[in-house]
């Protein structure tokens, strides 16, 4: 593989990553505003499977009979898989209500010692001791950078909570969304992931209605959250990552926890300590060292 598509990719995933991490500063500003978690969720979804459903035409117009057509057990598989894509988005929303986003992204990278635990359930053999320091250095960063050493109060234990709960859905996408109907092109997949969030998300949206529901959030914040959170991101990392590699693509694409913090240190002003920001270079560190060898052997 030669150095450019190397870079290539390493642009792609960074922008990707870099999307993904705007997305919970954007939502709190939304939240600001008065608009809620159902209308935040349901504005993303919508529009970004619409988004998803024109970029699939285009393709199939472009491409024609080369276009791979997904069987209806493909289909949903993708759909069930993308289940956990709504319940990520709700949790992780949810947990912003509750604690400032600079913790809410640390909660979410919590995926990084969670994929090592249910990849060693999956495969019933004991974590490399390599990966067991990263899952100790995460740790240990995960509690430096939510300020549980220098705060007299504890983070509301709401958020904590939410924030795992998106931790471990998001955990579950990473393992599913690389192992099912990889003959379809990456849109194909993303709209059927898409689809099956978005049940999720109505569902959602459903149970917790009280009786308005405020439409000027597809205006306002919809457009915004759907390209940041739903459209960019897996497109540009669906694109890159042939190009780094796993292990490289991995590292790369930890660049959304210090974008998410930035965001949110700049347009919300939360208050972000050197001790906090130790943390999340140790977790940053943590993915490096997990992934460090998968990239020597790409």
């Amino acid at each position: 593989m030669s150095q450019n598509n190397i870079l290539k990719g390493v642009f792609l995933v960074g922008l990707g990553a870099t999307s993904y991490g705007m997305l919970a500063t954007f939502v709190k500003l939304a939240y600001n505003e008065g608009y809620t978690t159902a209308e935040v969720t349901s504005s993303q979804f919508i529009l970004g499977i619409l988004g998803m459903l024109l970029i699939n035409a285009f393709q199939k117009k472009r491409n024609g009979s080369t276009v791979v057509k997904a069987s209806g057990k493909a289909i949903g598989q993708l759909m069930v898989a993308g289940t956990s894509l709504g319940f990520t988005s709700i949790f992780y929303y949810l947990a912003v209500r509750y604690i400032p986003v600079s913790i809410g992204i640390v909660m979410l990278m919590q995926t990084v010692w969670m994929g090592v635990v249910l990849e060693a359930i999956l495969t019933k053999q004991l974590p490399s001791l390599r990966k067991v320091i990263a899952v100790i250095i995460v740790l240990t960063g995960t509690a430096l950078a939510t300020n549980l050493i220098e705060s007299n109060t504890l983070p509301n234990w709401r958020g904590i909570a939410w924030g795992l709960m998106a931790a471990a859905s998001f955990t579950a996408t990473m393992f599913t969304s690389n192992r099912i109907a990889l003959q379809l092109s990456s849109t194909q997949r993303s709209l059927f992931m898409l689809l099956g969030g978005g049940v999720i998300v109505l569902a959602f949206a459903i149970y917790t209605w009280t009786g308005t529901f405020n439409t000027d959030i597809f205006l306002k914040w919809g457009i915004v959250l759907s390209l940041f959170g739903t459209i960019i991101p897996p497109i540009l990392m669906n694109a890159g990552f042939p190009h780094t590699g796993i292990g490289l693509g991995s590292i790369v694409s930890s660049l959304e926890l210090p974008v998410s913090v930035m965001m949110a240190y700049v347009l919300l002003s939360e208050k972000v300590t050197l001790l906090q920001w130790t943390g999340i270079i140790l977790i940053i560190t943590a993915i490096i060292v997990m992934n460090v060898n998968r990239r020597k052997k790409g």
